[in-house]
């Protein structure tokens, strides 16, 4: 084993055998070495190609990490694929944005400093019916600084009011009692884990309270015996209501969601803020977004948080683009990813299918299948339909989908009473013949 560490490679002897930036051909031979190192110490016999190691090491690093997917898995809102792909307009606008400088916050007609905000602003309240609204960059965000805003605008008042009901946890380790504590104020339990009342407020509301917390359980329902307070009621209590409704549903007529509370709902009913999300169910990029009443978004906006939770120039401008489809219904259920993948029919599901398997040939199969919207919205909401599952001789679907992750692009299924699935849902006309490509 000595012999053979001492005879290893200098660095910069590997290094030059990689066809790469001398950082980075560097960075190669470091990483092999090491690598090489920890096998002979660990008893490898024989003699390794470090020159090829290096050489691999370094073509795989110059790839992008961020890459595009080819979602085949029927997840809609599919949180560890980036959520609701963006419409075309969307990415159309982004590129624009990108392209060079742009008004970001300049005014153009006086030539005085405008404001971000104001660029969707306009927007949140012709399609919510706002007085005001406010664009951050998620929604987690959005309820730490509508809660933060809240508690600092009147002093003493600072507790927030929250059923015990909906001191939730969801991805990623976001509590909403952790949430008030960051916000400054004081958390105020009320009602029981399964059954909150009017009452149950009503008792807590006191010279201290600076908010009731209203949050969207997200990712998981309760059934039963169960009761809470309707956001009209809560509204009635002459205390400010922040109303978290999570996923951000502005396509109320679409039957599938239903279940979703409705931002406009809660605008009517007179929420002080209403916080949900801009990568959900709306379909457009990641962002958080604030609707309501003027005083209480102004507050908002001028705490110190606003600006460490701003969303940048290119968020905007997919935002922007995207709310604009939503000015037509019709259109935005045609050109939202989301709202297309929601509503698509049976026949269209199954000629997409039957296109995929055909390109596919022998041993590709179409099985009836269930899909999910994901992204912590609709839980118990299945998506019936056709989905494709590919079964290839000699390959576990273990095998077949480690190989289908390291096509370009990358290909994720889902695994399914033994079989790999892929599901037509979830994949666009013109990403068919990629899949069939990974496939071949």
């Amino acid at each position: 084993m000595r012999a053979a560490l001492r005879d290893l490679p200098p660095v910069d002897a590997l290094a030059a055998q990689v066809d790469a930036p001398r950082a980075l051909a560097v960075a190669a031979a470091r990483a092999v070495l090491a690598e090489r190192r920890a096998e002979l110490i660990r008893g490898a016999e024989g003699d390794a190609d470090l020159a090829a190691r290096a050489r691999a090491w370094a073509a795989d690093a110059e790839r992008p990490r961020l890459r595009r997917v080819l979602n085949a898995t029927g997840v809609i809102v599919h949180t560890n694929l980036g959520r609701a792909p963006l419409a075309a307009a969307a990415r159309e606008a982004v590129t624009r944005a990108a392209e060079g400088y742009g008004n970001l916050e300049l005014d153009l007609a006086t030539g005085a400093r405008g404001s971000r905000h104001d660029h969707v602003a306009g927007l949140l309240c012709e399609l919510t019916g706002a007085e005001a609204a406010l664009a951050v960059n998620n929604c987690a965000g959005a309820v730490l600084l509508a809660a933060a805003a809240l508690a600092d605008r009147t002093p003493p008042a600072r507790e927030v009011v929250v059923s015990r009901g909906q001191l939730v946890e969801i991805g990623g380790g976001f509590r909403v009692p952790d949430v008030i504590a960051q916000a400054g104020a004081r958390l105020v339990e009320v009602g029981t884990t399964n059954r909150t009342r009017r009452a149950d407020y009503e008792a807590a509301i006191g010279p201290h309270t600076a908010a009731i917390l209203r949050a969207h359980p997200s990712n998981f329902r309760q059934l039963g015996f169960v009761q809470e307070v309707e956001i009209e009621e809560l509204c009635e209590l002459e205390v400010p209501v922040i109303d978290d409704v999570g996923s951000g549903v502005l396509a109320d007529e679409l039957e599938t969601l239903r279940e979703e509370p409705s931002v406009r709902r809660s605008v009517r009913a007179g929420a002080a803020l209403v916080c949900f999300s801009g990568d959900k169910l709306l379909g457009g990029p990641q962002a958080g977004l604030m609707v309501g009443r003027a005083e209480a978004v102004a507050a908002a906006r001028r705490h110190p948080l606003a600006r460490a939770l701003r969303l940048d120039k290119l968020g905007l401008a997919a935002l922007e683009a995207t709310l604009r489809l939503y000015r037509d219904p019709e259109q935005a259920r045609r050109e939202v990813p989301v709202l297309a993948m929601l509503t698509a029919d049976e026949a269209t599901l199954r000629t997409r299918a039957e296109r995929l398997a055909a390109a596919i040939g022998p041993g590709a199969a179409i099985v009836p299948a269930v899909a999910r919207v994901g992204g912590g919205a609709l839980p118990l909401l299945e998506l019936a339909g056709p989905a494709v599952a590919v079964a290839l001789p000699g390959l576990s679907p273990d095998d077949l989908a480690a190989r289908l992750r390291a096509a370009d692009p990358p290909v994720v299924g889902r695994i399914e009473e033994g079989r790999l699935l892929l599901d037509p849902r979830t994949l666009a006309d013109d990403e068919l013949p990629l899949v069939a490509r990974a496939l071949a």
